[in-house]
């Protein structure tokens, strides 16, 4: 529905205000421009209630980016009417902003393609869109929008810095007793025996179980050795501020697609996150979508979540991204010790506690000023 600009409302004010005043004193002059502005601004309702018929498609790429690298939009229209369409203006609604471009006219059948980059600023998941299709007279008086199309989800991931993976498997059994320590990386034990489902293997298919059943059963094997990394970020608010926060999750991040990409299987603990990966590029993608939406937690909430402590899904290496190391954090991280082959620490500058840092042994610490130094010092710690 086409609506007045400002301007628009001014204009129409002044011209009945003109033809009253012509009217009243009897100036025909007065009453003439008068009868012209509501003229002018009738025009361009009339001019802007046509609305834009054309197809406008929008394309996000990449739909992935890390924080503060270039993404863009690509405006696609196209003009499947038999007649000269007028110009207009196209954008989109992107983290609280408005991001347009100017459509030229476009002749009977023709394309007109624009780009237009978005900001890449925050990390979170985005969200690019509705279409948004605008209209204004050549005088600026009227506009019609139209609000068009899908939306588009950008997702903006954390910085990741080079980090070289740390390998600390943890030898595992399902039954008493443990595997030998030179077991070799690969070799299966068997943990259950399950009802198959699509996409198992079929040489594990268990004939004896499933004459037995009569439903089709596989052997459900596990990799004794195989290694395993887990991360667990601080998100406490109270001690960290949101700068310290967004190095914090960055270098989380690099460590986690170093484990991923490396194929371990990874696992990401924070406040309400509990992400358990097997390795590979998927994984990768799943972890920097998690930490894209990592938010701070409100309250007061544990340093170690209550599934770390329970879980008996454990081994490996664990890695404790923190504010700063103090006796009642390494104390608490201490308690996990005996669960992993190899635990470390790393502290990032401008945490909002204060005191004396402490020693606990057991307990590797790696200070670092941000997440960049903190990746640094992590390579040469775990290849020295």
């Amino acid at each position: 529905m086409p609506r007045l600009t400002r301007r628009g409302w001014a204009v129409l004010v002044a011209a009945v205000a003109a033809y009253v005043c012509g009217a009243w004193v009897g100036f025909p002059v007065l009453r003439a421009l008068g009868g012209a502005g509501v003229g002018a601004v009738a025009a361009a309702l009339v001019v802007t209630a046509r609305r834009p018929r054309v197809v406008v498609t929008r394309e996000v790429y990449p739909d992935r980016v890390q924080r503060g690298r270039p993404a863009f939009a690509r405006l696609r229209v196209h003009n499947d009417s038999p007649r000269r369409h007028g110009g207009f203006t196209a954008g989109d609604r992107v983290d609280g902003g408005f991001h347009a471009v100017a459509v030229r006219p476009l002749a009977p059948g023709a394309d007109a393609i624009y780009h237009y980059e978005l900001p890449t600023s925050r990390r979170g998941r985005i969200q690019v869109g509705p279409l948004t299709l605008e209209r204004v007279d050549p005088l600026g008086l009227g506009r019609s929008r139209l609000t068009t199309g899908d939306t588009t989800i950008m997702w903006v991931h954390p910085r990741t810095y080079p980090v070289h993976a740390l390998v600390a498997g943890h030898p595992r059994h399902h039954h008493e007793g443990r595997t030998s320590d030179d077991s070799p990386q690969g070799s299966l034990d068997l943990r259950d025996v399950r009802e198959y489902v699509p996409g198992d293997e079929v040489r594990h298919l268990h004939w004896k179980a499933t004459a037995r059943t009569g439903r089709l059963m596989v052997r459900d094997y596990v990799d004794p050795n195989q290694p395993r990394f887990t991360a667990l970020l601080d998100t406490r608010a109270d001690l960290l501020p949101p700068p310290v926060f967004e190095e914090a999750v960055e270098l989380t991040a690099s460590l986690m697609n170093a484990a991923a990409v490396a194929g371990y299987r990874c696992r990401l603990v924070a406040a309400g996150t509990d992400l358990k990966l097997r390795g590979g590029q998927t994984a990768v993608r799943q972890v920097l979508d998690e930490l894209s939406e990592l938010r701070l937690s409100a309250g007061a909430a544990p340093l170690v979540p209550v599934p770390l402590t329970r879980t008996a899904d454990r081994g490996g290496s664990l890695v404790v991204v923190l504010a700063s190391a103090y006796h009642e954090d390494l104390t608490t991280v201490a308690a996990l010790r005996s669960h992993y082959a190899s635990l470390m620490v790393i502290t990032l500058a401008g945490g909002a506690r204060t005191g004396v840092e402490i020693s606990v042994p057991g307990v590797r610490v790696i200070r670092a000023p941000n997440a960049r130094g903190g990746t640094r010092r992590w390579n040469v710690a775990v290849t020295s």
